[in-house]
């Protein structure tokens, strides 16, 4: 990076001091040339306004022009006189341009260059009071001249100026890139190093993707963990069942005992691998989610009625409150939502108790609601409650068949609906959980419908 940056100062400040050369060339080539124009046109108002002309013409002194060329013009474009030349070898002049503006406008003037480039010839002209046409004129260096002749003094000062700005990038490029090496070595405190104002938010995203990045490493290696140990209950039990109904040791009561153990153990492990691939489909957003309008209490309708049976077995009164309101929604995980809400309140409840599920709209926002009278939540556990694998009571969650992994499949369903969770719950008195749709946000809008019946 450095060596890029270098180079391309480097050759910045050789292309600007080239073309600083090239335009200081030309400006000072064009105050040149309207130096030796004034400077003509002086002396053709000095020649014309004075009696110099009339004595060169009789040749009282014909020197008298040696620094610059004098010639006069008549209106039909013949020439009368030439401090330089003879006029009689002379073609017409009619049709120089220098000539056709002083006939036309009083004066005139014009350059012409020589055919090898080396010099240029200054003209410039001006009618007198008799009709005729004055034009002095003078030899100097072109402009490829100048140049030509500059070139020994211009490389010096090229080479000069080249050197002087590779050493400046040197520096520039090393002040440049340094606060951006000092990020890259410690990004952990951009705000104390001399960091560009400009680059502290990217360098602050870069961070927080970083800590991200870390987070959820770690997060993958503690799930990771969580799961090998998940795993290891059920397949050991499956294991020594086997081997003891395998060995023979086991006859009669036993076989049917020991199967039935295998029987649950499978069962709980199949649970265990369903939500565990689960949680990873919706960590890894590989499900395709299509949100379309849903009534979420519908939806909570059908899930009570499924896990009916599921109540009376654990000897649990499931019920149902509420209105009809209509969010936008991916069907499949409101479902998820509503049955694994129903269903942990169920696991974790006393016999005889209640879970109560209510929808209801409250201003914009549709809010379901599940509220038990189980076991409930003691404070220090609460914030804990989402993460994977955290049980509350390891010993009635492996009783329960629960994997620990239902409500935090719940988080992720809320967090792709944009919505809201919490929780309202003390130990023995049962918990309640609830669940905000806002309509404000675009990706979990309601619409109002009238009240359905309880």
């Amino acid at each position: 990076m450095k060596k890029k940056i270098n180079r391309q100062l480097t050759g910045i400040s050789f292309l600007a001091v080239v073309i600083t050369l090239v335009l200081m060339t030309a400006a000072f080539y064009r105050i040149f040339k309207a130096q030796v124009m004034d400077d003509l046109k002086l002396y053709a108002q000095v020649i014309s306004e004075s009696d110099i002309l009339d004595r060169a013409w009789q040749k009282e002194y014909g020197d008298m022009f040696h620094l610059v060329r004098t010639t006069v013009i008549a209106p039909d474009g013949k020439v009368l006189y030439d401090s330089n030349a003879n006029v009689g070898q002379m073609d017409n002049h009619l049709e120089r341009p220098e000539i056709r503006e002083a006939f036309t406008y009083g004066q005139g003037q014009s350059i012409r260059q020589s055919s090898t480039m080396n010099r240029s010839t200054f003209y410039y002209t001006l009618r007198l009071a008799d009709g005729n046409v004055l034009r002095v004129s003078r030899e100097a260096h072109s402009v490829w001249s100048i140049l030509y002749r500059s070139v020994p003094v211009l490389a010096v000062a090229l080479v000069a100026l080249l050197v002087v700005c590779m050493i400046l990038s040197h520096f520039l490029t090393k002040s440049l890139v340094t606060p951006i090496e000092c990020m890259v070595v410690d990004i952990s405190h951009i705000e104390e190093d001399k960091v560009y104002e400009e680059l502290l938010p990217f360098a602050r995203t870069i961070r927080r993707q970083h800590e991200e990045i870390l987070a959820n490493a770690s997060m993958r290696q503690e799930f990771t963990a969580n799961v090998s140990h998940e795993l290891k209950t059920p397949l050991a039990a499956i294991s020594g069942y086997s081997e003891l109904i395998e060995s023979g040791m086991a006859s009669g009561e036993d076989v049917v005992r020991f199967a039935s153990g295998i029987r649950q153990s499978a069962g709980r492990l199949l649970t265990l691998i369903n939500d565990t691939i689960r949680l990873s489909e919706l960590d890894s957003c590989a499900q395709e989610i299509s949100f379309e309008e849903v009534d979420l209490y519908e939806m909570a309708r059908d899930s009570v009625e499924m896990l009916q049976i599921r109540a009376e077995e654990r000897n649990v009164r499931l019920s149902l409150a509420g209105s009809s309101c209509r969010i936008l929604g991916d069907k499949q995980m409101i479902e998820e939502l509503i049955y694994n809400l129903c269903d942990n309140a169920m696991s974790y409840n006393v016999v005889g108790g209640s879970v109560l599920v209510s929808v209801e709209q409250e201003q914009k926002a549709a809010v379901l609601r599940v509220k038990d009278t189980g076991i409930g939540i003691p404070k220090e556990h609460q914030e804990r409650i989402f993460e994977r694998f955290y049980r509350v009571d390891k010993s009635r969650s492996k009783s329960t068949g629960g994997t620990g992994l239902g409500l935090a499949i719940v988080k992720h369903i809320v967090a792709v609906h944009q919505a809201e969770i919490s929780l309202i719950s003390e130990t023995n008195q049962g918990t309640e959980v609830i669940v905000v749709f806002d309509g404000n946000n675009p990706t979990a809008g309601l619409r109002n419908v009238p009240n359905a019946p309880i």
